[in-house]
């Protein structure tokens, strides 16, 4: 949702920093792996260090390098299906390793695991869409995509990290409002999908 409202203003924003990678001649490819290649070390890393508020400022460095993938691809005009399709799987990749680590570290397996299927099935409810009639990327402002998402985790992480208590509590309360509101957005989005295709099958009736 934020992403769609803003885009036009946050892409510059996205161009600019991507401006040493441009430089370097790093390709979109490349920045999305090593974008996975962070996440997955600074979850590691938090298992050795085990400070939220470190995990949380390294994911939000990580995810912003991960963001730039777009901004090289259209600075260096490499836009492809491919890296799309590419981009695409490395952020469900990235989703399970971040919520993988938090089930780990808080024994939070059932909490995690429903915040990860809500996840993938906001991300499968529009890819099962495409299959059946064509489908605009920038059509469907739903209220948890992924940005909010990736905000929410290191938002929740940082506020766990800053109190003085447990914060165990605080990280599973995080995983089960991440899992209503990606489940919600999956069903908004099967709803939008619903529509769109019933008015395709009375449109190929007539």
């Amino acid at each position: 949702m934020i992403d769609g409202l803003i885009k036009s203003k946050i892409d510059p924003i996205w161009e600019a920093m991507a401006t040493p990678l441009v430089k370097a001649r790093w390709s979109p490819n490349q920045v999305t792996a090593f974008g996975l290649f962070l996440i997955v070390a600074v979850s590691l890393a938090y298992l050795w260090h085990g400070s939220e508020i470190i995990y949380g400022l390294t994911l939000s460095v990580s995810f912003a390098f991960d963001a730039l993938d777009g901004a090289v691809a259209r600075r260096r005009g490499m836009q492809s299906k491919a890296g799309g399709y590419f981009d695409a799987m490395v952020d469900r990749y990235q989703e399970l390793a971040v919520l993988a680590t938090l089930a780990y570290v808080h024994d939070a397996w059932p909490l995690a695991l429903a915040a990860f299927s809500g996840s993938v099935m906001t991300s499968y409810a529009k890819a099962r869409t495409a299959i059946e009639m064509p489908v605009s990327n920038d059509n469907w402002p739903d209220f948890f995509e992924r940005l909010e998402r990736v905000i929410f985790l290191c938002l929740m992480l940082l506020i766990a990290g800053s109190m003085s208590a447990s914060t165990g509590w605080i990280v599973s309360a995080g995983l089960a409002i991440f899992a209503l509101l990606s489940h919600f957005t999956a069903l908004q989005r099967f709803r939008r999908a619903t529509q769109m295709l019933r008015a395709l099958d009375q449109e190929a009736r007539k």
